[in-house]
């Protein structure tokens, strides 16, 4: 039996307005607008008619040259990733010191995978204090650190392989009283705990936090400060997420996003035009509508509809499957209904609107990448003097034996790139997503792959391109789409 969901029938004619495509000039408004904020004056979007939008160069551009660098409108990293990085968990760059990534990533190695999960799940305020213990109003690097007396007894003997370091040693490198050689040569910036209290984002600056709390964290936020409706909710919500997909906590990051949009547009409203009318149906919707605005903008459908159908499912079964991809959509629904519910916008937390901001993000996300300082670290470590290699590496080939073969490991997540999400595929791209050394947050970065002219249209590719036609096509159906690239045209049989 299909699961109805009562807020898509009570909100019907909202949920309506909210999924209606915006004209072609309300488009074209908010992305001149967007541009012009950005500074993104090499690029310009225009209407296709056949193909929605697309991403024009503005300029020249040579090959390798940056043609964009794209703010996230809403991203995360993955939550099997949190073990090996420490990010900022606003703009993703690495934060801390090497020092503290190394002992971080080795003592919970340490612990092993269950302990880990249970420390960045969320499954209980109670496990989060004990993994991080972190005294918010301390906006220092030892905000980390407070109180692990242990962690130097989980060492010998319990890192990979079994390689065993002294005593004492990771409880060092965490609390800085063990420098490695050359570390200063990759500084990162200093953590700053939560303003909530949560012990489980950290920054790399109090803009980056507050940025971060007043778009969307205060209604994440599981410590005491948090403006969530049910903090217990909210716990179950990411426990679900976590050990379902995702995806979810991206959903909720946008859903959090509009409501604290809609509060601050209600707020200026109510003080511009008074309580008299500002409190009317049609008033709320106009402000809900505007609040909505940059999700309006991207290309989306139900999630159940457009999701791949994995390769262990038949497809004589693919009915069954995407109807228990929406009983799971449902469930997470229910479940952040539950934590974070305003009732001045109820229609967000329609499961129509939900099924469209995930399918959206299923059909134009980008993944989130960031290289890691420790890389780059034990490279510079192997790239120096046999004289100086040898001493150093005294103190970090113990280190890099212990770390394994996946000490390399870069923060991975996924994210929504408003203009990035614009660009058109084809199999024969001019551009590609490229992170340049320099680049060392969580931005999209776009670099041509050729010369290309000012007026060109600027296409990426969205699946590997040197695949054969047919397993190319079969991927891109995935998009809703049939390619017609010049590659395509020639290939085709």
């Amino acid at each position: 039996m299909e699961i109805v969901c009562p807020i898509d029938e009570k909100c019907a004619s909202e949920v309506s307005c909210l999924l209606r495509p915006p004209s072609p000039l309300q488009v074209q408004e908010y992305f001149d607008q967007l541009i012009s904020t950005r500074n993104c004056h090499g690029i310009k979007v225009k209407q296709i008619s056949e193909r929605g939008k697309g991403v024009y160069a503005g300029m020249d551009f040579q090959e390798e040259e940056l043609v964009l660098k794209d703010q996230m409108l809403a991203g995360i990293q993955h939550s099997s990733n949190k073990m090996d990085c420490l990010v900022c968990s606003f703009c993703f760059r690495f934060i801390g010191s090497i020092e503290l990534q190394i002992g971080r990533r080795l003592y919970l190695q340490s612990l092993g995978d269950s302990a880990n999960d249970k420390c960045h799940m969320g499954s209980s305020s109670h496990t989060s204090e004990d993994c991080y213990n972190t005294d918010s109003s301390d906006m220092e690097d030892d905000s980390y650190m407070k109180n692990h007396e242990d962690y130097g007894n989980c060492a010998p003997g319990s890192s990979k392989d079994n390689i065993s370091l002294p005593k004492g040693f990771i409880e060092s490198l965490m609390n800085g009283e063990l420098e490695l050689p050359f570390s200063d040569k990759f500084p990162l910036p200093s953590t700053i705990p939560c303003p909530g209290g949560c012990g489980e984002a950290y920054y790399c600056s109090k803009s980056c936090a507050e940025a971060d709390w007043e778009l969307f964290h205060s209604l994440l936020c599981t410590g005491e400060r948090s403006k969530a409706l049910s903090r217990a909710a909210l716990l179950k919500f990411i426990e679900h997420a976590n050990g379902t997909n995702d995806i979810f906590l991206l959903a909720a990051k946008v859903i959090c996003s509009i409501i604290l949009r809609y509060r601050k547009l209600k707020a200026a409203h109510l003080e511009e035009q008074g309580k008299t009318n500002a409190n009317s149906k049609s008033s709320n919707l106009s402000l809900l509508l505007e609040a909505w605005k940059p999700i309006s903008i991207g290309y989306k459908r139900r999630w159940w509809d457009c999701i791949a159908l994995p390769d262990d499912v038949d497809s004589s079964d693919e009915a069954s499957f995407r109807m228990k991809i929406r009983e799971l959509a449902f469930t997470s629904l229910q479940l952040l209904k539950a934590a974070i519910f305003d009732s001045k916008c109820e229609p967000l937390f329609s499961l129509e609107i939900y099924g469209h901001i995930i399918g959206m993000f299923e059909l134009n996300n980008l993944d989130l990448v960031v290289a890691s300082p420790v890389e780059d670290y034990f490279l510079y470590i192997d790239d120096l003097l046999h004289g100086e290699q040898k001493e150093a590496e005294k103190i970090t080939r113990p280190i890099l034996d212990a770390l394994g073969d996946d000490y390399s490991i870069c923060c991975q997540g996924t994210a929504f790139f408003p203009l990035q999400s614009c660009m058109n595929h084809s199999c024969c791209p001019n551009a590609k997503a490229f992170k340049r050394e320099e680049d060392r947050d969580g931005q999209a970065v776009i670099i041509a792959q050729r010369p290309i002219c000012k007026g060109e249209e600027v296409t990426i590719s969205y699946i590997d391109e040197d695949l054969p036609y047919g397993e190319r096509q079969t991927l891109l159906a995935d998009y809703g789409f049939r390619c017609s690239c010049p590659k395509c045209l020639e290939e085709e049989p």
